[in-house]
């Protein structure tokens, strides 16, 4: 039997790789009520309206392993096209910036590539060598637009500004030459029908897979002898695993849920960011908008992150960088235990990457029984 700690997209794959595939038993143990991880999702009792409790997930991806992998199973996937936009001066424009972007928050007159590029080109800073976030914004889109849109947003929501935050964090914004309002340039981009909750569902539907939820590995272990298990795939906050060094920093967030009543939309968008420090949350999500749900009501989250709670997000400063290595040097000899995900491995994941990461552990090291690097 293999045991896999925590019910994500990571743990889950894994999980019906290795019933499905190797027929063999697995035990899931998750620490929260349900599974999922962070993609859970659930009806809301009031409106009637899909919505993901831990915030809005839109799956993308260009990798065909990928695609082919999850539309195997019995879930249907819609096509879906995400948009954003923030609210700055008082005016609703398109995040990833583009030409729209620019004429609308600085009152320019762009017509085509050719002049945004100009423009792009005028207003970005040359660095010899990227150092951190703030460098990698200026070198994308200048000074005006880092101010306007980028630096009291990236406080906001990491509580440190983008000089101190890894070139990284911001190396994933786009930018577009165009007036494309996509957020996302993927070929295959959509929602699942019936949500994540049921597609994980769909994972873990094998007789040889057992969940026990509400149990914490660290308390599972004490009671628990854990060498009857061929392996262990740990997708948990790898500074929980070892306990006798320097906890790794990471960022929350608190949803503060309100429904409005016979009202058919609260905003023009599914996703409006808010950059500026007034307003004390990043971003206000309208779940109604995501496969145009039917509803009376609505329901709106507005998004506030903070240093306490369930880390969701790790910080990646140059610090907890380092202190990382650590851990993954420990990790990488471990002979029995697997680290993997984006808490396990300390580092931001999209979802497609989340799954192709999971098949690719499950062919090289649980499949083929390799003994490689144990985190990913």
């Amino acid at each position: 039997m293999y045991l896999i700690v925590g019910s994500g997209l990571s743990g889950s794959v894994i999980a019906e790789r290795i019933a499905n595939v190797l027929n063999e038993k697995v035990l899931i143990i998750e620490k929260l009520s349900h599974i999922g991880g962070n993609c859970y999702d659930y009806i809301d009792e009031e409106t009637n309206i899909l919505c993901n409790k831990y915030g809005a997930h839109i799956f993308h991806t260009n990798n065909e392993e990928v695609w082919q992998y999850i539309n195997s199973f019995n879930t249907k996937w819609i096509n879906w096209q995400h948009k954003v936009v923030s609210k700055v001066d008082d005016k609703y424009v398109p995040i990833p910036i583009n030409i729209t972007t620019v004429n609308e928050l600085l009152n320019e007159n762009i017509n085509d590539k050719n002049e945004m590029n100009e423009w792009l080109k005028r207003n970005q800073i040359s660095y010899e060598n990227i150092n951190n976030s703030e460098e990698m914004a200026l070198s994308r889109i200048g000074t005006v637009l880092y101010n306007k849109l980028i630096k009291d947003y990236t406080y906001k929501q990491w509580n440190k500004y983008p000089i101190e935050l890894d070139k990284s964090v911001l190396e994933r914004i786009p930018v577009r030459n165009d007036n494309n309002c996509r957020y996302f340039n993927d070929k295959y981009e959509a929602l699942p029908e019936k949500g994540y909750t049921k597609f994980i569902e769909e994972l873990l539907n094998n007789e040889l897979i057992t969940v026990l939820l509400n149990t914490d590995f660290n308390e599972y272990k004490k009671t628990n002898d854990l060498s009857k298990y061929k392996k262990i795939i740990y997708t948990g906050p790898i500074d929980k695993f070892y306990d006798d060094l320097e906890k790794l920093e990471y960022r929350s967030i608190n949803f503060i849920k309100e429904v409005y009543k016979n009202t058919n939309f609260f905003q023009e968008n599914s996703v409006v960011n808010y950059p500026t420090t007034e307003v004390p949350y990043t971003r206000i999500v309208e779940y109604k908008h995501f496969l145009n749900q039917p509803s009376k009501d609505t329901i709106i989250f507005k998004e506030i992150t903070t240093d306490k709670g369930d880390p969701y997000y790790p910080v990646p400063n140059k610090h907890n960088l380092e202190l990382y290595e650590l851990y993954k040097n420990r990790a990488d000899k471990e002979e029995n235990v697997y680290f993997i995900g984006r808490l396990a491995n300390y580092k931001y994941f999209n979802m497609d990457e989340a799954i192709y990461n999971s098949l690719l552990l499950f062919k090289n090291n649980i499949n083929n029984n390799n003994n490689v690097n144990n985190s990913i």
